[in-house]
């Protein structure tokens, strides 16, 4: 019997590799859109089951050829996770409309179109399951994130949209992470700095960062038959830094 194939958005390096491979473990084939580190993605290539593709999603057209090629060459998807994303910080009013576009694009409508092309041989095939990877700024604001909280906040009502829509073939819910260690995190928040990492730590119940496999362990559940009656909710996965 062949594997179950898998498309993890993002999904060469970070949170999104981690994603990847725990899937492979999990028995899929797996699919990694990646946007242009090209270097990211030919290290996740030496991982066996894993196939990158690269595709903007910023850019319609790009989703649909690729969409289009997955489903002639490897078969309909069984899970799709829309990892993808992109910050543009500044504040508010210095705020560009490329700064705009750009987040949005990639963060909303990545997922939309992606989504709006893969779903319907899910549904045709009586299952499968979608989790959108969102943020917990799309519940609470922060400064210089206008766009990129929109974003994910827009993503989590598309998440209950289509977990509506979907069902009762087809599961749809959106994972959260806080602060985890990755490369980007560390940078973007400047958390090689021992004072703003116990600044940081201060405010997490649990007193650490999450690793990569705290947010792997949690997409386990949402892709499993373990979370069979779960559909439409959103799982907050940072050590009780946001309780909402």
């Amino acid at each position: 019997m062949s594997k179950p194939l898998a498309v993890v958005s993002g999904g060469t390096k970070g949170i999104g590799l981690a994603l990847s491979l725990r899937l492979i473990a999990l028995g899929h084939n797996v699919i990694a859109l990646y946007r242009a580190d090209e270097l990211a993605a030919k290290q996740a290539a030496e991982h066996e089951h894993l196939l990158p593709l690269k595709v903007d999603l910023a850019q319609p057209r790009e989703i649909r050829s690729a969409c289009e090629r997955i489903l002639g060459e490897h078969g309909t998807v069984r899970v799709l996770v829309n990892n993808a994303g992109v910050n543009r910080d500044r504040s508010f009013l210095e705020l560009s409309e490329q700064d705009w576009d750009e987040v949005l694009a990639t963060n909303l409508s990545g997922p939309f179109h992606l989504s709006r092309a893969l779903a319907p041989a899910m549904v045709e095939q009586g299952a499968g399951v979608i989790v959108n990877i969102g943020a917990t700024t799309a519940i609470r604001p922060r400064r210089d994130g206008a766009n990129y909280c929109a974003s994910k906040a827009g993503l989590l009502q598309l998440t209950k949209c289509m977990a509506l829509e979907l069902a009762p073939h087809v599961r749809v819910n959106a994972l959260l992470p806080g602060f985890t260690d990755t490369a980007e995190v560390t940078e973007r928040y400047r958390l090689d700095d021992p004072d703003r990492l116990s600044e940081v730590l201060q405010r997490i119940p649990q007193g650490r960062i999450g690793g990569t496999q705290d947010i792997a362990d949690a997409l386990e559940y949402l892709v499993t038959a373990r979370s069979a009656y779960v559909t439409g909710q959103q799982l907050i996965v940072d050590g009780g830094h946001f309780m909402g």
